[in-house]
C-alpha cells in the first residue's frame, strides 16, 4: 500500500479544486494550475479534502502513480495557496544580478551580459547577499506557483555559471555546498 497516497489532501479556504476527466484544475490566490491524473488512480473530493485512490492497491504500478498523483496535488495546493521560491547565490568579484523589467540580467564573467526572461507564470527578484558563503555578490529569488516551472527555472540560471571547485565562483543554489578543491602545489627544484 502507498503510504503517501492514502494520505488526503486538505483544501484550503480561498482554493477551488475542479475535477475533470483525467484532470484537476487548482485555483487559488496565487493563480491557477492544472495536474494530469493518471488514468490508474481516481480523485474524489469528500469533507473539505482531496481523496486519492486506485483500483488495484496490490499492483506495484498502481501504487507507484498513486503516491505520483497525491503528491503533484499536494504541490498544487501549496502552490497555488504559498508559491514556492529558489534562492541562487552569484559569488565572485564583479559579478553582478539586476532586474531589466522582468528579464534577469547577469554579468558572470562572460565578455557579455547573459539575459534570462522569465517563463509565464515565474517571477524573479535580486536581493542583497547572505551571510556565511565569502565573495558572495547577490541572492537571486524565484518565485512561482509550480513548483516544477520553480526548478526548472533555477536550473537554468544555474546552468549559466556553474559553481567550479577552485575557488568556488558561479551560480550556486543557497543550501548547495560545494566542495573546494586544492590548486597545484609549487614544485620544489
Amino acid at each position: 500500500m502507498s503510504r503517501v497516497g492514502k494520505q488526503p489532501i486538505p483544501i484550503p479556504s480561498g482554493v477551488q479544486v475542479e475535477l475533470k476527466d483525467g484532470e484537476a484544475q487548482v485555483k487559488g490566490s496565487k493563480g491557477q494550475l492544472r495536474v494530469l491524473v493518471h488514468a490508474m488512480t481516481r480523485v474524489r473530493e469528500e469533507a473539505g479534502s482531496l481523496i486519492v485512490s486506485v483500483e488495484d492497491p496490490d499492483d506495484r504500478d498502481s501504487r507507484a502513480f498513486w503516491g505520483l498523483t497525491r503528491a503533484l496535488l499536494a504541490n498544487a495546493v501549496a502552490g497555488v495557496t504559498t508559491g514556492f521560491e529558489k534562492r541562487l547565490i552569484l559569488v565572485g568579484v564583479g559579478y553582478r544580478a539586476d532586474l531589466k523589467g522582468k528579464n534577469l540580467e547577469l554579468q558572470v564573467g562572460y565578455s557579455h551580459s547573459v539575459t534570462v526572461a522569465p517563463e509565464a507564470g515565474i517571477e524573479f527578484a535580486v536581493d542583497p547577499p547572505e551571510g556565511g558563503i565569502e565573495g558572495a555578490q547577490a541572492t537571486i529569488v524565484v518565485r512561482g506557483a509550480d513548483k516544477e516551472l520553480v526548478g526548472r527555472s533555477a536550473a537554468e540560471i544555474r546552468k549559466v555559471r556553474r559553481p567550479e571547485p577552485y575557488k568556488g565562483k558561479g551560480i550556486r543554489y543557497s543550501d548547495e555546498y560545494v566542495r573546494r578543491k586544492a590548486g597545484k602545489a609549487a614544485v620544489a627544484a
